[in-house]
């Protein structure tokens, strides 16, 4: 039976993600690309992965999702951070030698 914790994280994090998506349309450069691209990775994903594991109950299903959903997390801050130095290197705003 589905709960009104689980609709009430869902729709928060599918509306997380919609919005950075309708974000990534409208923004007309490639940082403000990269500022949307956050809360879908940081808010959206974790709120949906909260849904999923209130829905299936403690148990493997939802250690599995957890695990996935953090590994997301970390990834999507990760990727963001390397597409902006890679921009930046791109612009000239940064050196092209690798960080010390």
């Amino acid at each position: 039976m589905t709960t009104i914790a689980e609709i009430v994280l869902l729709v928060a994090g599918t509306m997380a993600v919609a919005l950075a998506g309708l974000g990534l349309l409208v923004a007309r450069t490639t940082a403000l690309r990269l500022h949307f691209l956050a809360p879908a990775s940081s808010l959206g994903v974790p709120l949906v992965v909260a849904a999923l594991a209130v829905d299936e109950g403690w148990g493997r299903t939802a250690g599995k999702v957890v695990l996935i959903g953090v590994l997301l997390l970390g990834s999507g801050a990760v990727t963001v951070s390397a597409l902006g130095r890679a921009t930046a290197q791109r612009s000239g705003l940064v050196e092209t030698d690798s960080p010390e």
